[in-house]
Parts: C-alpha cells; sequence; structure tokens
C-alpha cells in the first residue's frame, strides 16, 4: 500500500497484493471452512446441516457457529500423530490450551477426547472443575497468579502449576506446606528465540514479562531452589515462543536451549527431568496467505528435533509435551453477522472502497484491531451472480480501527439484511470479547448431525446492568 500519515490501512491502494480474484466469489474455500460446512441447495451456508439462516433466526447475530465434530476430529489428529511419533521416544502429553476458548461444553470434549487441559486463571480452572474434569490432567499456568488462585488449584489436585518467576517458587511452596501436600510443578524458561509473528503473541524473547531466563542463569538457580523445596517435585521444563508460527525453526532453537539447560539441570540436582513441554501456537489459516503445517508434518518435525537435539546433548529422551489451543478451536468455527449501513467510500484516483458494517466488531473481534490480524468472509445467506468487488467489513463500535475484515472480495450486490460469515474464529474471538460501548456478548451454538446446541447464551440488557450498583 502507499504510505498514508493515518497508517497502511488507510492508503488508496484498493487490493492488496496476496488477494487474488476470485473464480467465484461464493465457493467455499478449502482450509478456511469447517469440515462441515456447505452449501445447500438455496445458496445458504450450512454447518453440520443447519443453515444459517435458522442460526440467525433462532439465535440472532452475531452468533459464533462452532462444528463440533470438526472442534473433536481436530483434536483426535493431534492426539493420534504426536502419539504415533514420540511413541518411539519417551511418549507424549497433549492438552488443549484453554485460552483460545473455553466453555463447560468445550472441557467435557477435550476430555472425551483424551486430552489434558491448560488452564491460565482461576475463572479458567473453575470452568474445568466444573465438569468433573480429572484435576490431575489440569495444568495451571500465568505470570501473575494471585495466591487465592493457587491455594485453589493446590486444594483442587491440579496435575501440575506451571512456576513463572523465582519469587513463585516460595509462594506455591508455602501454600503447599500450609496444606499438607507435595505439589508437582514445571519451570516456564526463557529461551530467547524470537518467533516470527506478531510482537504481542511472540513470548520467548527475554524483554517481555513471561518465563524465567535461561541466558541469565535464573532458570537453572530455579531449578536447585525448586528441588531444594520441602513441599515441590519438579518435573520439567515449560517453553511456549509464541502463537500463529507456520514453521518448526524457532521450535528447533528453543528445544536444543531447553534441552541444554535439562542436561545442566540433571547435573546440578543429580537427577534427569522427566518433563519437557514445548507449547503450542501452531498456526492456522486465516486466509490465503497462510499454508499451515499439518498436524502430522509438525509431530514428525518435532520428534525429529528432539530425537536429534538430545544425542547431540547425550541427554536422556524425556517425556515431551504440546498445547494446540488455536488450531483445534480455531477452524472449527464462524462467526455470523448480519449486514447492516453500506457506504462507498472515495479513495481517490476513481477508486471507491465499499465498507460494510455488521452488528457485531471488536467486542465479538478484536484480533484484528490488536495484532492486525487478516479474516477472511463470505455471503453466507445467499449465492450471487453480480460480479465481486473488494469490501471492508467493519463493526458498530465508536473506533475507526474497529475493523473485523480488512479487505476480502463479496458479490456487489451485498445489502442490509445479508447475512456474513467470518471463518476461523474459534481462537481468541470470544475468549476476548468486551461490552465496549455496552455491547452484549454474542451467543455461542455448536451444530453436530443436524442439531444445534446452545452452548453460551447471548448476553442480555438485564445481565449488563445486573453489576452496575448505582
Amino acid at each position: 500500500m502507499r504510505a498514508h500519515e493515518a497508517g497502511a490501512l488507510h492508503g488508496n491502494d484498493l487490493v492488496p497484493q496476496w488477494l487474488p480474484y476470485p473464480s467465484d466469489v461464493n465457493h467455499l474455500i478449502e482450509g478456511l471452512w469447517s469440515a462441515n460446512t456447505t452449501r445447500n441447495a438455496r445458496g445458504e451456508v450450512e454447518v453440520a446441516g443447519v443453515s444459517v439462516r435458522e442460526i440467525k433466526e433462532r439465535f440472532g447475530t452475531p452468533t459464533f457457529v462452532i462444528d463440533e465434530e470438526d472442534f473433536r476430529q481436530r483434536a483426535r489428529l493431534f492426539r493420534d500423530t504426536f502419539e504415533r511419533a514420540f511413541a518411539p521416544l519417551a511418549g507424549v502429553d497433549m492438552s488443549y490450551a484453554s485460552k483460545a476458548f473455553l466453555s463447560t461444553a468445550v472441557a467435557r470434549w477435550v476430555r472425551s477426547e483424551g486430552l489434558g487441559l491448560d488452564v491460565c486463571s482461576g475463572g479458567e480452572l473453575a470452568i474445568a472443575l466444573r465438569t468433573g474434569s480429572d484435576a490431575t490432567r489440569l495444568t495451571f499456568h500465568g505470570n501473575n497468579k494471585s495466591d487465592a488462585e493457587l491455594s485453589l488449584a493446590i486444594e483442587a489436585g491440579v496435575g501440575r502449576i506451571v512456576i513463572d518467576s523465582l519469587e513463585e517458587i516460595d509462594r506455591v511452596n508455602d501454600i503447599a506446606v500450609a496444606r499438607g501436600v507435595r505439589q508437582r510443578v514445571l519451570l516456564r524458561v526463557t529461551s530467547g528465540v524470537e518467533a516470527h509473528t506478531h510482537e504481542f503473541i511472540s513470548t520467548a524473547h527475554e524483554d517481555q514479562k513471561f518465563g524465567i531466563s535461561i541466558a541469565t542463569g535464573e532458570a537453572l538457580e530455579a531449578i536447585r531452589r525448586v528441588e531444594a523445596a520441602k513441599a515441590l517435585t519438579l518435573d520439567g521444563l515449560h517453553s511456549h515462543i509464541g502463537s500463529q508460527i507456520f514453521d518448526t525453526n524457532g521450535f528447533e532453537v528453543a528445544a536444543r536451549r531447553v534441552l541444554a539447560l535439562a542436561k545442566e539441570g540433571r547435573d546440578a540436582i543429580g537427577r534427569p527431568l522427566t518433563h519437557i513441554v514445548l507449547g503450542g501456537g501452531f498456526g492456522v489459516m486465516y486466509t490465503t496467505q497462510n499454508t499451515p503445517r499439518t498436524a502430522g508434518q509438525l509431530a514428525e518435525q518435532l520428534a525429529a528435533i528432539v530425537d536429534n537435539s538430545c544425542r547431540a546433548l547425550d541427554l536422556e529422551v524425556p517425556r515431551l509435551g504440546f498445547e494446540p489451543g488455536r488450531a483445534i478451536a480455531g477452524p472449527s468455527t464462524q462467526t455470523l453477522y448480519t449486514v447492516g449501513t453500506l457506504k462507498d467510500v472515495e479513495l481517490g484516483a476513481g477508486q471507491k472502497r465499499l465498507y460494510v458494517s455488521i452488528d457485531g466488531g471488536m467486542s465479538d473481534n478484536i484480533r484484528t484491531t490488536l495484532y492486525d490480524a487478516d479474516y477472511s468472509c463470505l455471503l453466507s445467506s445467499r449465492t450471487s451472480a453480480v460480479e465481486p468487488r473488494v469490501v471492508r467489513i467493519v463493526g458498530k463500535h465508536c473506533e475507526s480501527g474497529d475493523i473485523v475484515v480488512k479487505d476480502e472480495y463479496l458479490p456487489g450486490d451485498v445489502k442490509r439484511g445479508d447475512l456474513v460469515s467470518v471463518p476461523v474464529t474459534g481462537a481468541y474471538c470470544y475468549a476476548l470479547a468486551s461490552n465496549y460501548n455496552s455491547a452484549l456478548k454474542p451467543a455461542v451454538v455448536s451444530v453436530k448431525d443436524g442439531r444445534v446446541t446452545e452452548m453460551i447464551r447471548r448476553e442480555t440488557l438485564e445481565d449488563l446492568l445486573a453489576r452496575d450498583l448505582g
């Protein structure tokens, strides 16, 4: 785009170079839509046999629509492919990263598909426990856990607490001592890897809030301190380099550094560290720009990285752990909106941009504003033979940055009352939803075998006002 004093989004190039002209603007692009998303004979998009019009009539818009079987299948795929790849080594533990999206139903799905569950707040822990999840398969993350949250986790019997700082070692130990239990822990370490992703979702470089630095020697000191603690058992190390990552190069560097620390730790405390968790952050396809690796490719490459690194270090191969979240939840979900105001805005040089306003926006998907994320969209209530044009899908909030889809082709006859679906919204959209402008949070529904289940009901004005004591 040409430079503009208000930023690149306001440049007057209408079509970004990566966006191809569609041969069929009504086509469901493979990889962007869940496995059970189709169009029916009336031209309406269906999810697992239920049309978006029916969903809109029953639940309104905006609504998050989850293809339940697609979600479950992705969970099984990660479980099975990683277990096969790591079986010749010391095995693997797969956990769903609940920060992507969590509800009681999702916690039950994850448990039934044989994955553990990562939580990173007292609220996420409470949701997991409410479903009767096996607490020993829960892992509790967080850079600033409160004493109340730690107490809840320890009393519930959480399998592992991921310690994120030197001072947290004493706090976890003191709470465990007071309750007369021995708590298993991992140490989250900072490997110094610069993941090739947005700054705000890159989590392993030195200048950020997460983890204990390997480079400064603090991580080795943390190993010694945990080993000496009265009520803690150190299982191993945890590393997470970032999110929306499309290659394994960063994982390779991180694995070498974390495994080298594991060897130093073994020598320092006189026993091996039996578990290494390398996190998740596997990228997904949001637009045709993205070409993510498959679960099978990731599993094979990561197993080879760990095996080769341990051989080079002369280190016992530990049991590995991974935490896919976005890669399971993201592609399983679409957000359904109703079109409202349309504006043709003059850009100069004879060009116009069509702004299509929807009945949601940054209150249900802030990722475009927060991370400069890209999304696609589709006219989902009907098909059209009208020539497509590039549109910008914008929300109804009082921010010019309230953009959901920066650039995508829709039929030129898109109009008020049409339904538009935005795919791959299952991760970090509802989880980051807000009441900005006192907007009401959307409903979340799942669809399976022609049946719709309301998972999270839409907020009401009564909900909004209930906590206002003024």
